[in-house]
C-alpha cells in the first residue's frame, strides 16, 4: 500500500517540481481555494490558535491573517516539491543568506554548531545553507511512516550534502563526526510542543505559558556546541532572506532554559511582525496553563 501511494503521488510531485514559478503559483492559488473554502483543512485549529495568541484582534483581523496564512501554506507546500528540480543558482536567488560571513566567523571558533529554527516563513529551502559552510551538515527530523516518501525526503534534503538524522541518533552522530575530526552544523526545528512529562519546562511563548522543547539547548550544553538561530523572513512570494543570529558561543555559561527563552523570543518577534508566515496548523498550545499579559 505504501509503494502504491508513492507510485501514484510521485509523478505529480515531479510535474510540480518542473513547473515555471509563474505557473507554480497559479496552481497554488487553485489549491488555496480548495484547501480553505472547500476542504477547510484544520481551519478550526488555525482560528483557535490565532484567537488565543491575539485576543485583542477582531474577528475580521483574525480571518484576514488566517487567509494569508493558508495562501503561504499552499505556496510552501509546492515550493517543497520544487526543491526536487530547482538549481543551486536559482535557489540562492530565492533564499538569500544575508550574513554568510557569520558562518565563517563561527567556523573559525573550531566548534560544531547547533542551528535552531522556528516553523516560520520557509525552512525547506534552507538546505542551500550547506553550500556556505565547510562543516558537515545534519538535520534532525521525524521519520515519515511511508518508507518510500521518507527516502525521497532524505534524498531531496541531502542535495547539498546534508544528512537527515533522527532525534535518538543526534548525540552519537555528532560524536562520531567529532571523533573523525569533522566539525558539524546540526539543524533543529525547536518551537514544537514536546511530550508532556513531569520534568517538562513550562516557558512562555506568545504570551501563553506552555511546555517548551529544550532538546537543542540541552544538546548544545552537553556537547559544548555553539548555538545560533536561523531567522528567515519572507520578502515576497517565492523569495526569502535568512540571517544567522548567534545566541551563545559558550552555552554552558547560561542558566538552564535561558537559551530556550531567548530563541522563543526571537521567533515571537517575527510572528508579531508578520503572523501569516507562522505554521498555525500545529497544535502548538495543546497544553497550556494560562495566558500572560
Amino acid at each position: 500500500m505504501q509503494l502504491l501511494a508513492y507510485i501514484l503521488i510521485y509523478p505529480i510531485l515531479w510535474l510540480v517540481s518542473i513547473l515555471p514559478f509563474r505557473l507554480l503559483y497559479l496552481v497554488s492559488d487553485g489549491i488555496f481555494i480548495l484547501l480553505y473554502y472547500i476542504i477547510g483543512y484544520r481551519k478550526k485549529i488555525v482560528y483557535s490558535n490565532l484567537q488565543l495568541v491575539f485576543p485583542n484582534k477582531s474577528e475580521k483581523e483574525i480571518i484576514l491573517i488566517q487567509k494569508k496564512f493558508y495562501k503561504h501554506l499552499c505556496d510552501m507546500f509546492l515550493e517543497m516539491a520544487k526543491t526536487m528540480a530547482i538549481s543551486e543558482t536559482e535557489l540562492k536567488k530565492r533564499f538569500v543568506l544575508l550574513n554568510p560571513e557569520e558562518f565563517q566567523r563561527l567556523e573559525s571558533l573550531n566548534k560544531s554548531i547547533l542551528l535552531m529554527y522556528g516553523h516560520y516563513a520557509s525552512w525547506e529551502w534552507s538546505l542551500v545553507l550547506q553550500t556556505y559552510t565547510k562543516f558537515k551538515g545534519f538535520g534532525v527530523y521525524k521519520k515519515l511512516a511511508n518508507i518510500h516518501f521518507d527516502k525521497l525526503v532524505r534524498d531531496i534534503r541531502s542535495k547539498y550534502n546534508t544528512q537527515l538524522i533522527s532525534t535518538k541518533e543526534t548525540i552519537s552522530v555528532i560524536n562520531q563526526s567529532e571523533a573523525e575530526g569533522n566539525k558539524s552544523i546540526t539543524a533543529f526545528l525547536s518551537d514544537q510542543s514536546p511530550r508532556l512529562t513531569k520534568e517538562v519546562y513550562w516557558g512562555t511563548f506568545m504570551g501563553i505559558e506552555t511546555p517548551c522543547f529544550t532538546g537543542a539547548e540541552r544538546l548544545a550544553k552537553k556537547l559544548d556546541l555553539t548555538i545560533a538561530y536561523l531567522k528567515v523572513n519572507k520578502v515576497k512570494r517565492g523569495y526569502y532572506e535568512a540571517e544567522i543570529i548567534t545566541l551563545a558561543e559558550n552555552p554552558k555559561d547560561y542558566k538552564d532554559f535561558e537559551l530556550t527563552d531567548i530563541f522563543l523570543h526571537e521567533v515571537e518577534k517575527q510572528i508579531y511582525k508578520a503572523p501569516e508566515y507562522y505554521f498555525w496548523t500545529h497544535k502548538r498550545w495543546k497544553h497550556k496553563k494560562r495566558a500572560k499579559s
